[in-house]
């Protein structure tokens, strides 16, 4: 499909979705962005729904003003994806010994690791850059430096939630390795203490939503937040690069004889701002919950533990300002979930995939997430799909 307009204060809202399927709340989230003075255009992925602070599923390009909220807490929160060597043949019937090599490999929840990984072990990975990038945290707030050495030994593990690890195979047989995570505690701290900042600038009391408060170009404020929010999302990306490197050791050992080789590695963050030209105009582009899809970019889009997940590649719509969605979007909320659905649910929607299936995890159930195929198929003048990916495995913070 193509977009649908529907009219807003200062900028119509263009959607990638059915408007009559959208919740209340979202929309009334969506006409409170139309409404912020330095908007240039906001634009609906299909996965769309109601989001702390901003819509998820929302691409809102502002000039001279970025507002934090619409960011999200787990700054740079996105996903990576590898293509290996292995093929679905050489995969045991039973995975619960690569499962648990995963989880051992990986700290998930708030786990972290005994010590800082030291990323000149790992396989193939690039240091350049590591040492500037930690001399950098010198930088971030005041009220956030006493947590360096906690991100330190998070950089490199899962976290809780949506985020997961996946052993997926595509419908070629070919096996992929696959995660989703952010920032961590440090990208989250970050996020909230410069939310609270924003809160308290004079623009910003007139605003229709507190929520929407905004940093404006050229103030220290603003200065303040693009350096800190830029290295969380730097960390963010080291983060699923120090995690990938760990799966691949673990992949490389399970299956010596095989003698595992790798593709590159194709990452893209989903919570992110960008810099990035549109009619002229310098704007900054805030994605929440939605991915960079420029033209013959590649991106990954995600569905629930078990419908599986895609490879996409972006077809350069600067209507949606270069953007597609993140992934499959929830229906409902986690409360809701736990309410519709049991554990025997769980087993049931997600049979065939080695995964917890206890109470913990009926909040991710299937059933609580948009049919994945639909959402794809709402962006087809976005991003044209590049390979379907089905999890076998899947490990849940």
């Amino acid at each position: 499909m193509s977009y649908v307009e529907v009219p807003g204060a200062k900028v119509p809202i263009r959607m990638w979705a059915d408007p009559s399927t959208v919740e209340g709340g979202a929309m009334q989230q969506l006409q409170n962005v139309a409404t912020l003075p330095w908007i240039k255009g906001l634009a609906v992925m299909p996965d769309v729904h109601y989001g702390k602070g901003a819509t998820v599923g929302s691409v809102i390009a502002m000039q001279g003003a970025v507002c934090p909220a619409a960011v999200g807490v787990d700054i740079g929160c996105g996903m990576s994806a590898v293509k290996s060597s292995l093929t679905a043949n050489d995969l045991p019937g039973d995975l619960s010994r690569l499962r648990s090599k995963m989880e051992q490999a990986i700290p998930v929840g708030r786990g972290l690791h005994r010590s800082e990984v030291d990323p000149g072990r790992l396989y193939q990975f690039s240091t350049s850059g590591w040492d500037d990038f930690w001399s950098r945290f010198d930088g971030v707030a005041d009220a956030v430096k006493f947590r360096q050495e906690r991100a330190r030994q998070q950089m490199g593990t899962l976290g809780g939630g949506n985020h997961f690890v996946e052993l997926c195979v595509d419908s070629v047989g070919s096996v992929w390795l696959m995660l989703h995570s952010g920032s961590r505690n440090i990208g989250k701290e970050l996020a909230e203490h410069h939310i609270g900042e924003a809160q308290k600038l004079p623009h910003n009391q007139g605003l229709v939503d507190r929520d929407l408060a905004v940093f404006v170009s050229d103030t220290p404020q603003m200065a303040a937040y693009r350096h800190d929010l830029f290295w969380a999302q730097e960390y963010a990306k080291y983060n699923r690069a120090i995690m990938m490197a760990l799966f691949q050791e673990v992949v490389r050992r399970e299956f010596r004889k095989a003698r595992v080789t790798f593709d590159q590695v194709i990452s893209c963050h989903h919570n992110y701002v960008a810099e990035e030209q549109y009619e002229g105009m310098d704007l900054l582009v805030t994605r929440k919950g939605a991915i960079r899809a420029g033209s013959g970019e590649f991106g990954i889009i995600p569905g629930s533990m078990g419908t599986g997940s895609y490879i996409v590649k972006g077809l350069g719509n600067a209507a949606s300002f270069n953007s597609a969605s993140h992934g499959a979007g929830r229906k409902m909320s986690r409360s809701a979930a736990k309410r519709r659905f049991s554990t025997q649910d769980l087993e049931e929607q997600t049979r065939g995939v080695e995964c917890r299936k206890d109470s913990g995890v009926v909040d991710e159930i299937p059933g609580a997430y948009k049919p994945i195929e639909k959402v794809i198929e709402q962006q087809r003048d976005l991003v044209e799909v590049v390979a379907k990916l089905k999890q076998v495995i899947c490990v849940k913070g």
